[in-house]
């Protein structure tokens, strides 16, 4: 009674579209939950996320749960995400998510959840990393490890979104290094991250954890800019 007193007065709404939700509706509505743009990623071994790294870095699995198009649900639900303090985005999309990869991920014996790391002066000026929430809630429900302290990010740099191509590929291989011991020898990384666009990000983390000896890495995001 008391919850329904305080959504009378401050009503919450969907993330993907503004709406205002209904009584048994979390996060997003019905009608966006519908009509999110799925990838299937989950359905196919050499599916295009994978394919955007061929050649470029060694994965064991890569994929994303959903398409990020220009002005669509996916672009509103990020941009809640990382702008707006939305972080119950994360936690939704991972649960949904984990329905998908909780077969892959078992057969693939992954050791660890590593999201992609934000500068200390980027964490203070969000205030937290976008990513997190759906990490943790990855592992909780694929009953892996969250580590956030292994990979760390170098240098500060300017949102990717407001770079070009060539802006967002630049020098980035140089931004990110590890932290690690000898317990970390042999591990299998699962990278996460909100949106594949070039795969520059990605692969710069990818080839820092892959100093690590006997490390293998998987990549899973919750979208991928789709053209």
């Amino acid at each position: 009674m008391f919850q329904s007193i305080i959504n009378l007065f401050f009503p919450k709404s969907c993330s993907g579209c503004d709406a205002l939700l209904l009584t048994n509706e979390k996060v997003i509505c019905s009608i966006c939950r519908h009509n999110i743009p799925l990838t299937n990623h989950h359905l196919s071994i050499e599916n295009e996320a994978f394919r955007k790294f061929y050649g470029r870095i060694p994965v064991e699995h890569a994929s994303a749960f959903l398409y990020f198009h220009k002005k669509g649900i996916v672009q509103k639900l990020i941009h809640n995400l990382k702008y707006k303090g939305h972080e119950e985005v994360g936690t939704l999309l991972g649960e949904w998510y984990t329905e998908d990869l909780k077969e892959i991920i078992s057969s693939l014996k992954t050791d660890e959840i590593i999201p992609v790391p934000l500068h200390p002066k980027k964490y203070r000026e969000r205030g937290y990393n976008q990513v997190t929430t759906f990490g943790k809630s990855l592992a909780e429900k694929l009953e892996l490890n969250y580590n956030e302290t292994i990979l760390f990010r170098k240098v500060y740099s300017k949102t990717q979104s407001k770079k070009n191509l060539l802006g967002r590929t630049e020098g980035i291989e140089t931004i990110f290094d590890v932290h690690f011991t000898e317990k970390d020898h042999n591990k299998h990384f699962v990278i996460i991250d909100d949106v594949i666009t070039t795969g520059a990000t990605l692969e710069a983390c990818g080839r820092a954890l892959l100093k690590i000896p006997g490390a293998k890495i998987s990549i899973i995001c919750i979208a991928m800019a789709q053209s």
